[in-house]
């Protein structure tokens, strides 16, 4: 590569979750590593700190949305009629928000954009003869297309959509995806997962608890936290570990990632080490489970249309049970818990999506000038 002008990659991460981020930064490490001079500049609306903790060390954050979050009401339930309301408010701008995201590539002139997943930075791209790629295990046209308000998907929302999303170079889709089937330029790639050194004894040892004591992380994500019973059954010798600080309160369980300090341990390490992960399907915590070989005890959320292939994947991965809302409000998860962390940790899923993504992103990122 020419030592002219470092590699610049533009990274448009939805204004939905913290997910996404985590899943470009997997990407991002390893680029980095194959170029430690590549230039990354990264524009999502999350907080600060997150993206310091997750991205490259020298990454460029810009506090940029470039499309809208769904509204949620607490992490398993979508507001699904605000949230349309918002996608057609947004897509009834869209001249201005896409000469408005045009213009800042023009500014930038990155040498790739990758998007995960906003559909206008694609399009933006395209206009510009910049190279352009989406990353997602989902995309937000088939996301509410297949919602309880997919009946009335304005047809220009739709069609906006439909043509970033296909008009990309690549749309790479890890393992587990949505089908996705209609794009002509999906890609399947492996699983994308920040893996971490499996270390029980270690994590036990740092936590100063005994050897034979099972380790369970409850994270759940999104928008406020649920309310299991204060007194929450579990099976013999178990501890919960959580990041949330009411929740570890309530249930006396540990607290462990940032709120717990800097000598908390991070929770990417305690998911690695742990013994099971209570949870909800999302991506994030299914892949990295599954690239640990951690079980899974999962609560359903209902309506997400991305549900069914999460559960299906990785029921064939590690060992999973999926119990209702109900069951975990009434504090009904030693009997599944148990039968879980019995069946123990098993052998990890490659994490092959991030060396597949480098691989496949490199030609555009190697070309110098």
């Amino acid at each position: 590569m020419s030592s002219a002008r470092p590699a610049h990659l533009f990274i448009a991460a939805t204004a939905h979750g913290y997910g996404h981020v985590a899943q470009v930064s997997a990407v991002a490490h390893g680029l980095i590593r194959r170029d430690p001079g590549l230039r990354i500049t990264l524009g999502a609306s999350v907080d600060p700190g997150f993206v310091r903790g997750r991205m490259p060390a020298g990454t460029t954050r810009l506090d940029l949305a470039f499309d809208v979050p769904l509204p949620m009401d607490g992490p398993l339930k979508v507001l699904w009629e605000q949230g349309l309301a918002a996608y057609a408010d947004f897509d009834a701008d869209h001249d201005r928000h896409l000469a408005r995201q045009r213009a800042l590539l023009a500014e930038l002139r990155p040498d790739l954009v990758l998007a995960d997943i906003p559909w206008l930075p694609l399009t933006a791209a395209r206009g510009l003869g910049i190279p352009a790629v989406g990353l997602c295990s989902l995309n937000w046209l088939d996301i509410l297309a297949e919602s309880p308000v997919g009946d009335r998907l304005p047809a220009a929302l739709a069609a906006h959509m439909r043509d970033g999303y296909a008009g990309a170079e690549l749309f790479l889709r890890p393992a587990p995806s949505m089908p996705m089937a209609w794009l002509p330029n999906a890609h399947d790639i492996g699983p994308i997962a920040a893996v971490r050194p499996r270390d029980p004894a270690g994590l036990r040892r740092r936590l100063g608890v005994a050897a034979d004591t099972r380790l369970v992380l409850m994270q759940f994500g999104g928008a406020g936290s649920l309310q299991p019973p204060a007194d929450l059954p579990l099976p013999p010798k178990t501890l919960l570990l959580t990041p949330v600080p009411q929740l570890a309160e309530r249930l006396r369980a540990r607290l462990i990632g940032p709120a717990a300090g800097p000598d908390g341990p991070a929770v990417a390490d305690v998911l690695a080490s742990c013994d099971a992960v209570i949870t909800k399907p999302g991506y994030g915590t299914f892949a990295e489970a599954a690239c640990h070989g951690v079980p899974v005890l999962s609560v359903p959320r209902g309506d997400w249309p991305e549900e069914p292939h999460l559960d299906q994947w990785i029921a064939r991965q590690v060992p999973f049970r999926s119990v209702p809302l109900a069951d975990l409000s009434a504090g009904r998860l030693t009997e599944p818990l148990a039968e879980l962390l019995a069946a123990g940790p098993v052998a990890p899923v490659p994490a092959t999506g991030v060396d597949e993504t480098v691989e496949l992103l490199w030609p555009w990122l190697s070309r110098g000038t």
